[in-house]
């Protein structure tokens, strides 16, 4: 099953990257290395997912915030790569920065939201070296923040 038809089974509908919220591009390329800006979390209306595990939102709905990260991820790679997913040979690394208070253990949970839905779009290429962290604050109030580097052909 290509990508196309995994992302379709599973009712996602791609957006077009955002716009850069600063002085950064969203994606940058040297080589067949894609690395992607770090996407905050936004809910479907497109506001931002504001809260701080461990304080205002559990871990599940910190999953599902992580998940729709991918999905924009997943747009803005659509964008680097021309239109053609199926260039991305490998998700290679994944960071994600989980807004959370001191004592919240869980931000490798959260993160799972992203890793899983990219194992499930990319199959065997979907599976990545990744890191989670805890941070105090993330920009506007998000939840989470994940950033994404991919191989490409």
């Amino acid at each position: 099953m290509s990508v196309y038809e995994k992302l379709k089974a599973l009712d996602i509908t791609l957006a077009a990257p955002a716009t850069p919220a600063a002085a950064y591009v969203m994606y940058a390329q040297t080589g067949n290395l894609v690395f992607l800006s770090g996407h905050i979390a936004k809910r479907a209306d497109g506001s931002v997912w504001v809260g701080q595990l461990g304080k205002n939102i559990d871990t599940a709905e910190g999953k599902a915030a992580a998940r729709a990260i991918a999905i924009d991820l997943i747009g803005t790679l659509q964008a680097a790569v021309g239109g053609d997913l199926n260039r991305v040979k490998r998700i290679v690394k994944v960071m994600s920065l989980v807004n959370s208070t001191p004592d919240y253990t869980e931000q490798h949970l959260v993160t799972n939201g992203a890793s899983e839905l990219l194992g499930e779009v990319f199959g065997d290429a979907g599976k990545h070296a990744r890191s989670a962290f805890g941070v105090a604050q993330i920009p506007l109030g998000a939840c989470v923040e994940i950033e994404l580097i991919a191989e490409v052909a």
